[in-house]
């Protein structure tokens, strides 16, 4: 393809200047730019430029839907890690047990066992995360608070699944610092549970959040660029939730 040099150049930019944030975030945390995962979303974007975009070092895909996702590992493979971060209807546990590395949006048993159970007749081990709804609302997944600590214990040593950490998509702010509490926050329960993982932050504010403790942060515009407008309709991934206009995470600004 005759554009695929220009596109390369326009990844392998933006893809620089975001990695070149991460260090300048993780240096003033005083953390190592190797403790956090840049997962590149790739969600509306074509397979072209998620390839060239792995040649230009992106270490892991973020996607939101299951079939969309599904086409693609079928058209790419898996170069790198794949990783849901939108949320999962219990129907399609099946196919995510199958096609993804990492779930980022586990909220609530019935989920968990239903991943379980299709992870391990499949002979496979799924990383998961536990999503959490630090804003208490009502159009976005995630378990509350203060039942965070019950739904880990009803996960925690499911057979085929791994619970590794938590994430988070906080409500819409109007800047990083807003957002910051609701990222603290998420540490502070993920170090309750003894995890390893913050899964939080987005291209409006990954740096507050690896400030903050995130060890995994969802990155699409800033990397892939703006996104083709999609059709106005309900997720059929989201058991009726809208879907965000940017898509980095479920119900995402």
């Amino acid at each position: 393809m005759l554009e695929s040099p220009l596109l390369m150049l326009d990844i392998r930019a933006n893809l620089g200047r975001v990695q070149e944030a991460v260090a300048r975030a993780c240096a003033r945390a005083g953390r190592s730019p190797d403790h956090v995962l840049l997962i590149a979303v790739s969600k509306t974007v074509e397979a072209e430029r998620i390839r060239l975009a792995v040649a230009a070092g992106v270490a892991a895909l973020g996607e939101n839907r299951v079939q969309e996702a599904r086409d693609k590992i079928g058209t790419l493979g898996r170069p790198v890690p794949w990783h849901l971060i939108g949320s999962l209807q219990t129907n399609k546990a099946r196919d995510a047990a199958r096609l993804f590395d990492w779930i980022h949006s586990v909220d609530r048993l019935e989920l968990a066992q239903e991943l379980s159970r299709r992870a391990h007749g499949g002979e496979r081990v799924l990383n998961v995360l536990l999503q959490v709804n630090l804003g208490d609302e009502p159009q976005k997944g995630g378990a509350a608070p203060a039942d965070l600590k019950g739904l880990f214990d009803a996960v925690f040593g499911l057979p085929g699944l791994r619970v590794r950490g938590l994430m988070a998509i906080p409500p819409v702010a109007e800047s990083p610092e807003a957002t910051r509490p609701y990222f603290r926050r998420l540490r502070e329960l993920r170090d309750q549970l003894g995890l390893e993982h913050c899964s939080m932050g987005m291209s409006a504010d990954f740096e507050a959040a690896i400030e903050e403790g995130a060890t995994m942060v969802r990155v699409g515009t800033a990397i892939f660029g703006p996104r083709a407008p999609r059709p106005s309709t309900l997720s059929s991934q989201g058991r009726g939730k809208r879907e965000g206009p940017e898509g980095e995470g479920e119900n995402t600004r």
